[in-house]
């Protein structure tokens, strides 16, 4: 049976977490009689550190590349405007999967994907370093805002979306990687079940990003002059929208024809993951949300046939973007920054900043919990700061451009 959504805005499937019924918070909050707590974790995210920060951190490009390609901070807000179209088409908790899309990157370092390897191949004695548990460290223990607790204290519901938005860490239906500490660590503490599925609003949230960075990093990629227009014409889906744009309207200007066929691009993959997921949740007949989390496999997905589409684009644009020689380039110089600064901090920690030096002196626990304390000190940072701390410290900063 379908229940009324609390914001007023229609009605929620009987497989949708209802926050009326969250299993609540780490440290128990009163509940607000104007928003749910959904609504409220919304809100924190948004209102927190790490989300602003996202605004200067890369998700291809350094900071200075230019201002029309996309931060952590434009591609996470795309990703929620698609996570919340899919919620709201799968009558689920809208303001839920808009939070789970708003923090999903809140662990990653500066310099996109290039920071998070040199991190964690620096941090391979130490643990290693991964963004979705870094996440988890941000809302839980390294926001310090608060007067009663660390982290946002957030609802159970949306820690194990974070956690598990890309699938279960442990158990069968697991990909068998190590699960981080940090995550085993909270787990003791509130158990995020590791070995189930996430609920819906969270399995939205991890299509939508897939949706995402595979049409705008194309958008990206063919602004900054990675790849033609011609370079994409016989990419399946891409390819099918150019040809469509190209015979529509002969002629148009190029900055339009891109922007059309990325509009298309993402339509479809909406529209694709809708039929999918409608097939799939009727095939299991979930009846509430936690018959979605003992099912055997993700519900929300593409269809067979645009999956095949769909790692035909990604491939694409690993070689053609990605690897591109003036991309490899900068990453190359991005890691150097990374690297040296992380070696200067474990060599000196004083060379902190003051609230971080404060956190050196708790961690008390040898070159590990030294190696921590630098590792969450460099996550943290914006493309921007990272350039000047090495600036302070180093005379060869490269210029990344």
């Amino acid at each position: 049976m379908a229940t009324i959504s609390p914001t007023g805005r229609g009605w929620l499937a009987p497989y949708a977490y209802q926050a009326a019924e969250s299993r609540g918070r780490l440290f128990d909050e009163p509940s607000s009689p104007t928003r749910t707590p959904f609504q409220r974790d919304r809100d924190r995210i948004i209102h927190s550190t790490a989300f602003r920060r996202l605004k200067h951190k890369t998700q291809v490009f350094v900071f200075h590349e230019g201002d029309h390609f996309r931060t952590r901070l434009t591609h996470s807000i795309e990703v929620s405007q698609i996570a919340r179209a899919l919620a709201r088409a799968f009558e689920v908790d809208e303001d839920l999967a808009e939070a789970l899309a708003l923090s999903h990157d809140f662990g990653h370092t500066p310099f996109g994907h290039t920071g998070e390897e040199a991190l964690d191949e620096l941090m391979r004695d130490y643990g290693g370093f991964d963004h979705n548990a870094q996440s988890l460290r941000i809302v839980t223990q390294l926001e310090r805002r608060y007067a009663r607790f660390d982290g946002l204290n957030l609802c159970w519901e949306t820690l194990e979306g974070l956690v598990k938005h890309n699938g279960p860490l442990l158990g069968p239906f697991s990909d068998g990687r190590p699960v981080d500490k940090t995550i085993i660590d909270f787990n003791k503490r509130f158990d995020l079940e590791l070995d189930r599925f996430a609920g819906i609003e969270a399995q939205c949230a991890a299509i939508a990003d897939d949706i995402a960075y595979n049409a705008h990093d194309l958008d990206d990629g063919l602004r900054a002059g990675l790849f033609s227009l011609e370079d994409i014409r016989d990419l399946p889906l891409t390819g099918v929208h150019y040809r469509e744009i190209t015979d529509k309207f002969p002629g148009l200007e190029e900055s339009r024809a891109i922007h059309e066929i990325v509009r298309r691009q993402i339509t479809s993959m909406v529209e694709d993951a809708i039929k999918a997921g409608m097939g799939k949740i009727a095939a299991f007949s979930p009846d509430s949300a936690e018959a979605v989390r003992g099912a055997s496999e993700t519900l929300i997905t593409f269809s067979p046939e645009m999956a095949v589409q769909v790692q035909a684009i990604k491939k694409f644009l690993f070689g053609h973007m990605y690897r591109a020689p003036s991309v490899m380039r900068i990453r190359d110089e991005a890691s150097k920054v990374v690297t040296d600064l992380f070696r200067a901090y474990m060599e000196n920690p004083e060379e902190m900043s003051e609230e971080w030096r404060k956190s050196f002196l708790r961690a008390d626990g040898g070159a590990a919990a030294t190696a921590r304390v630098v590792a969450d000190f460099l996550a943290g940072m914006t493309d921007q700061y990272a350039i000047l701390e090495h600036q302070r410290l180093f005379d060869d900063t490269p210029e990344l451009r």
